[in-house]
């Protein structure tokens, strides 16, 4: 399951000073916007009028316009000129970092914070910024610290919002929904820190305060579409089927390529066994982007639902070369393959699995099973020992065991584990059976597998 969660939100540009107008040219590029505001101040620069702090607000504010625009390398080369100009400019450092964060060179963001909070210690927007850049470089504490700075300095739901997502992101969920509910408290219409709380009551295992959250935020604002898809993800949680494929139809036609809600959606369709449906969903995922490794996965599961299972091998292959470290991934098709007779390319998936978690108890059970079928006894019982030593209880380790003993000859040993696998779920012996293993009054009379 997918759930999108929202990332902090970076200050707005700091303003720069307003001089007194020294000609129309001026006046619009200190005070206008976009391309007219671009012009002017080109046409400004250009004029040799000005120089030194002027100069430099003329350059800074052009690159604020850039920045609006997306041409980042233009916003950073007109800051670079600002600096060069007045370097005391403490707004151009902080604005030169925020080009930066948005290019996800985050060292280059913080050296440039560092400048402006050197320059103006009570900068709380550099501030506030540099905590964001140490948020998305995943350094959550020296975040903290910089948002407390800067809400101190001057509290603001912004900043509150995203220490909240710092706290978040630590599992501190009850530190978090403290900041999230100082920053409603400010702003009892931000959207962005309702939806957040929203998401930390979910992580909390909270999905009725979830929702009430997801519900207000989508109230406040109907085009949310974040929002509702982790309200579908809570309703889905709940089990409310019907309500969480409103919301994915929902944020479908508010964001037609939203890849995550089609997965969402599907992931509903298989829980309810309607595996094309599912399939069409994971389907219409993967097309919007091809490297979404949860998708292929479901995929895989609802493959195996319609008894496809070189459609399921195929995705699980789509997996592991995306994420080559991706343990289920490997015992999934390790699974898959053994249960259709492809056994020594399914011990290699298990061997794989096993190399990245040696103590994975559903890649041991899994090899166990393939040693089983290859007739290797001896081997299968060694894993089957280990994955239960992991879980005393795991139903298909004992009952894979008691196959395994039964066919060394062991056949009071092997009763015994193939009794307590019964008697913990009753229908394990028909299980196997579907898999060529059959139950021990059949077995018993040397029935092939």
């Amino acid at each position: 399951m997918h759930v999108r969660r929202l990332l902090p939100i970076a200050a707005l540009l700091a303003a720069t000073i307003v001089t007194p107008a020294l000609a129309d040219d001026w006046e619009t590029c200190a005070k206008g916007a976009g391309d007219e505001s671009i012009a002017a101040c080109t046409r400004a620069i250009k004029s040799g009028t000005y120089n030194g702090r002027v100069l430099a607000l003329a350059y800074s504010n052009r690159g604020v316009e850039w920045k609006a625009k997306g041409d980042l390398a233009k916003a950073v080369a007109d800051y670079d000129q600002a600096i060069k100009a007045d370097p005391q400019q403490s707004a151009a450092y902080n604005n030169r970092g925020i080009a930066y964060a948005a290019m996800a060179s985050y060292d280059k963001a913080i050296a440039d914070y560092d400048e402006a909070v050197k320059l103006n210690p009570q900068y709380a927007s550099a501030l506030n910024n540099r905590g964001l850049a140490y948020f998305n470089k995943g350094q959550q504490q020296r975040a903290i610290a910089d948002y407390d700075q800067a809400i101190k300095l001057e509290p603001d739901a912004v900043r509150l919002n995203n220490r909240g997502n710092a706290y978040a992101s630590r599992g501190q969920y009850d530190r978090a929904i403290q900041d999230f509910d100082e920053a409603v408290a400010l702003d009892d219409k931000y959207t962005i820190a309702i939806y957040n709380r929203g998401n930390a009551y979910f992580a909390k295992g909270d999905p009725d305060r979830a929702i009430a959250n997801y519900d207000q935020a989508v109230r406040l604002n109907p085009k949310y579409e974040d929002a509702y898809v982790n309200r579908g993800v809570a309703y889905e949680k709940k089990g409310v089927f019907e309500r969480a494929t409103a919301d994915y139809d929902q944020a479908l036609k508010l964001e037609p390529k939203d890849a995550v809600a089609y997965n969402n959606r599907g992931n509903v369709h298989l829980k309810k066994g309607e595996y094309d449906r599912a399939i069409e969903d994971y389907d219409r995922a993967i097309r919007i982007d091809g490297k979404y490794v949860a998708a292929y996965f479901s995929r895989a599961i609802a493959y195996e639902g319609k008894n496809k299972p070189d459609q399921a091998i195929a995705d699980y292959g789509q997996v592991t070369k995306l994420q080559p470290q991706n343990a289920a991934a490997w015992n999934s098709r390790c699974w898959t393959r053994a249960t259709t007779g492809r056994l020594q390319e399914a011990l290699a998936d298990c061997n794989e699995a096993l190399k990245l978690r040696p103590d994975y108890i559903n890649a041991l059970d899994s090899r166990a099973f393939v040693r089983l079928r290859l007739g290797k006894y001896d081997e299968a019982i060694a894993d089957y020992d280990a994955a239960l030593q992991i879980d005393d209880k795991k139903v298909a380790s004992l009952y894979g065991r008691g196959m395994a003993k039964r066919r060394k000859g062991d056949a009071t040993a092997g009763n015994a584990d193939i009794a307590a696998a019964r008697a913990i779920k009753p229908s394990v012996s028909a299980e196997f059976a579907r898999y060529g293993l059959l139950p021990p009054s059949v077995d018993a009379r040397n029935r092939a597998d």
